[in-house]
């Protein structure tokens, strides 16, 4: 009678083999995945990327265009050291943030005093755009939420 544990083995030790062949070199040829954060009960949610009447880049128009980052669990969460950024390009570092639980802020663009429920960005220019992505991150820097959106320009 001969055993299978011997195949068996192999048979893993093979399969193993193919599979870190099939991840190594991805990773070492820098296309390393986004880290992306345990699940958290932090999202973005609702946002106005065209504030309404005129584009005049007033700073009331400009504070017209905002992102909502939600808490939808019960615990707060300290917003210290996150990001929200457009496209990786434009980022805006969370200061001293703590987010109650089922709470909001708004995020606007413009310039104002940043409150528990709006914080402001202080740009002189509008940063969202009809079709755009905000990527929000931890402060390890890994992805919390991910939003795009794609619209027309109300007129």
């Amino acid at each position: 009678m001969f055993s299978s544990a011997p195949r068996t083995a192999a048979v893993l030790i093979g399969a193993a083999a193919v599979t870190a062949s099939a991840v190594l070199p991805a990773a070492a040829a820098g296309h390393a995945p986004h880290h992306r954060a345990p699940h958290s009960p932090v999202v973005i949610g609702a946002v106005r990327y065209d504030s309404p009447g005129r584009d005049d880049r007033s700073n009331r128009s400009l504070n017209g265009e905002w992102v909502t980052v939600s808490n939808t669990g019960r615990k707060p969460v300290d917003l210290k050291g996150w990001t929200l950024a457009k496209d990786g390009s434009h980022v805006y570092r969370f200061k001293n943030v703590r987010l109650a639980g089922r709470s909001s802020v708004r995020v606007h663009t413009g310039v104002g005093r940043d409150t528990g429920r709006d914080v402001f960005q202080d740009s002189r220019h509008y940063i969202w755009d009809n079709n755009d992505t905000a990527t929000l991150r931890d402060s390890r820097h890994r992805v919390v939420d991910v939003k795009h959106w794609s619209g027309r320009r109300e007129r």
